[in-house]
């Protein structure tokens, strides 16, 4: 990134932010009252669908040949944590993923190649693709594309519009908890067509009678999606004709001959199997399509009759609004500016996107010992704890406990089946689950979770892949990649990375231990806790990478973003803040204080010049990432080193500029890995962050609403206050909570479980007293120092 003047002239964080009072003026001014629209008309599914477009913001992305990231969020059409999804698709993962993730949507995209109604983490890999074609079409992966208009776009929860502009037919998604509706208004034409086919891998397709297509797919995975492998499409009325077809790779790209495509015939077994199937209409008359999946035709069959017996698009509709709506009724904001609500309510819908919902009470489901089962509780996916572990937990805790529960019980049952609990990346994290669970009141068999999370973190067999050498050196070693090729590196261990986080795992599980009485394990962990330290570098000021021979690894660049060479996927500079369970402990090894605030202020300010291409670590403020988990945390940390009203105006500036600030409006930074990126902002716009989810403690950051009242999961109000609340009025004056005054810039779930009130004064200037005593910082596992 090439650094502005201003940037140049003012490296310190202090006048950077003295700055910020304009910054965002335009989308935060008293005089856009609140809106009586509906929380669920605020919300848009197509934020984050977008990347951000200002240059001082992606740094040196994206690589030559590579789209930039967006949040590689879906626009489709889904109900709350839901494995099915109606979603159109404009990107041909078919052939290529050219951002490294299968995803089905990319906003700068302009044409579709077609909708998908299965369910998977990313849709763009979701079977089978469904298309409306009028006049001609091809076999895929020669999808029929057609340009669509993007006036006419339309999303909101649980709807999803388009209108194709090459067919002049217009596409409308709905879903329910397992299945999907999609509705095709067609012109006049008797060649209006629907196109279904299975991917790459193939499977097998039938045409049965003249108003259904179902086949299998040979691509599920069990273990993660609920729907099965097979599906049903019924349509609204009869087929003039039709068809099946299958892809020729033996003779793969010689043009015709390369596919196999015979009208009339029923059956097709292959790559990209697929059926055709052609209507006869007229100008505005429509085809309904409904879609289910199962591990049978029978048991797909047996969800369309049960969720969707009559294909009333409608009526769904209205089903899939009313749901969401219950779950944004749980959260009241006001204030704000029309676009900042747009947002929270856009961020708050897709950081409900995991854990997807793999069964319901009384369903059968396969389970990740690949045997079906019949769910006794609502079973849930594996939870991405190296993303939203690490704050939509949180936010879930906070919303629906009895939903953490089963989300418990899910992994606890994963568990009993693998051997080992859920891990994600380098650390485990499924303690902060479990740990932060119990500290917030949830309750739950502590004890049997923790003989998995103790095996996880003992037996060197199992997922922490280095542990062996983490128990015998206290740290894990990196291998210097031959030549030692410009970074990113992604074929290292990030060793120094992964130390920080086992040492954070290990914390948590101290913790969880000492409850369970176990002590001498406790004991363990604690000390295990501490391995932070020896990664860090004191001749530099940072956490370094080391050999096997415990020398540190030279060249060393900070400001890198080493992809797993060291660091994972972040530079040393954003690595340096991933101690969220002992931050005083880092700020004694970085000098005190004093050293400790200077540290944070020159990381937020020292111009992003580096040479290798980290593909999310977009959302820049110096070398402050966004748009990339490990160093999300960052801005709060100035709550442990007494100037709390720099965390106040960084995150102002962070939820302005980095979310919706491109030319779309629905732009994000990185990506958004189902959920995390989007809690952080509706975490932060509420005015609180969780930096360590294991433990109960929130950090007050500065609201951008004037009032939000949280219906806790208990049927309690946890409302905060914002008076003289403005894009200038960012900083905390002073502030209550029930009434009487509140000087920490923290409070702990305890303070607000049962219903609260805090209240907070704001002004345009920094009441650097407010916060500011050393006994007032929150909690770390090493005691401050006087």
């Amino acid at each position: 990134m090439k650094p502005s003047l201003y940037r140049l002239r003012r490296r310190t964080l202090a006048l950077t932010i003295v700055a910020l009072g304009s910054i965002g003026a335009a989308y935060a001014t008293k005089g856009d009252a609140p809106s009586a629209t509906s929380s669920i008309d605020l919300a848009n599914p197509l934020v984050g669908t977008a990347p951000l477009d200002r240059q001082e913001f992606i740094g040196n992305s994206p690589p030559p040949g590579e789209p930039l990231y967006s949040g590689m969020t879906s626009p489709g059409a889904t109900l709350p944590q839901s494995s099915t999804e109606a979603t159109p698709v404009n990107l041909n993962v078919d052939l290529s993923y050219p951002a490294g993730v299968g995803m089905s949507y990319y906003y700068p995209r302009p044409t579709m190649i077609g909708f998908t109604g299965g369910g998977s983490t990313y849709g763009g890999r979701a079977s089978p693709m469904i298309m409306p074609v009028v006049g001609d079409w091809t076999v895929p992966p020669d999808y029929a594309q057609s340009t669509y208009d993007k006036a006419s776009e339309k999303a909101s929860p649980g709807y999803y519009a388009v209108d194709l502009a090459t067919f002049r037919t217009k596409v409308e998604l709905t879903a329910t908890q397992r299945t999907s509706l999609m509705r095709f208004t067609f012109p006049e034409s008797h060649r209006s067509n629907v196109v279904i086919n299975l991917r790459r891998s193939g499977g097998d397709v039938e045409v049965v009678g003249d108003r259904t297509i179902r086949g299998v797919s040979k691509m599920g995975r069990p273990e993660r999606d609920s729907d099965g492998d097979w599906f049903v499409a019924e349509f609204s009325r009869p087929f003039a004709a039709f068809g099946t077809f299958r892809a020729d790779h033996d003779h793969e790209g010689y043009g015709i001959g390369d596919a196999d495509v015979q009208p009339a015939r029923r059956t097709v077994s292959g790559s990209y199997a697929g059926a055709y199937v052609t209507f006869d209409t007229k100008a505005g008359e429509q085809v309904l399509v409904k879609v289910a999946h199962g591990h049978s035709a029978e048991e797909a069959e047996q969800r369309l009759r049960n969720e969707d017996p009559d294909g009333n698009f409608e009526r769904v509709h209205a089903q899939a609004r009313a749901a969401w709506q219950k779950l944004f009724d749980r959260v009241e904001v006001t204030g704000g500016t029309s676009k900042q609500r747009m947002l929270f309510y856009s961020t708050l819908y897709h950081s409900f996107a995991s854990p997807r919902l793999l069964a319901r009470k009384g369903e059968h489901f396969t389970g990740t010992d690949g045997k079906a089962q019949v769910a006794s509780y609502d079973r849930y996916g594996p939870v991405p704890f190296w993303d939203t572990g690490r704050n939509q937990i949180t936010l879930l805790m906070l919303l629906e406990p009895d939903v953490v529960q089963n989300i418990m019980h899910s992994e606890l049952d994963r568990a009993r089946e693998r051997g080992y609990m859920d891990t994600s990346f380098h650390g485990d994290h499924a303690v902060f689950l479990y740990d932060g669970a119990w500290q917030r009141g949830i309750p739950f068999d502590y004890a049997a979770a923790y003989e998995y999370l103790r095996k996880n973190a003992t037996d060197p067999k199992g997922p922490r892949g280095y542990l062996a050498e983490y128990m015998k050196n206290c740290w894990i070693s990196d291998i210097v990649p031959p030549g030692n090729p410009s970074p990113p590196y992604a074929g290292g261990k990030a060793g120094a990375a992964t130390t920080l986080e086992y040492a954070w795992d290990d914390h948590a599980l101290a913790d969880v231990a000492q409850r369970l009485g176990k002590a001498e394990d406790a004991q363990m962990f604690l000390r295990r806790a501490g391995n932070y330290r020896n990664v860090f570098d004191p001749s530099v000021g940072f956490v370094r990478g080391r050999t096997e021979d415990g020398k540190w690894i030279s060249p060393f660049d900070p400001g890198e973003p080493y992809y797993n060479f060291m660091m994972k996927e972040a530079s040393g500079w954003s690595t340096l803040w991933l101690v969220p369970h002992d931050v005083q402990g880092l700020m004694d090894l970085l000098g005190g204080r004093d050293a400790f605030n200077a540290k944070l202020d020159a990381f937020f300010s020292t111009p992003y010049t580096a040479k290798g291409i980290c593909r999310d670590c977009t959302g820049l403020i110096g070398q402050y990432v966004q748009g990339n988990q490990p160093d999300q945390q960052a801005a709060y940390l100035y709550a442990w080193g007494g100037q709390p009203w720099k965390t106040q105006a960084l995150t102002r500036r962070i939820l302005d500029e980095m979310y919706g600030s491109d030319a779309s409006g629905y732009g994000y930074p990185g990506m958004d890995d189902q959920g995390s990126t989007s809690s952080w902002y509706v975490l932060s716009a509420m005015g609180f962050y969780p930096v360590d989810p294991s433990t109960p403690d929130y950090i007050l950051g500065s609201p951008i609403f004037d009032r939000v009242r949280l219906h806790l999961g208990n049927g309690k109000v946890f409302e905060i206050v914002a008076r003289n609340n403005s894009a200038k009025n960012m900083y905390i004056q002073s502030a209550t909570l029930n009434g009487k005054p509140w000087t920490k810039p923290w409070f702990s779930h305890a303070d607000i479980a049962d219903g609260a009130t805090l209240v907070l004064t704001m002004g345009p200037e920094p009441n650097k007293r407010w916060g500011a005593d050393p006994h007032d910082a929150p909690h770390s596992m090493s005691a401050s120092k006087p």
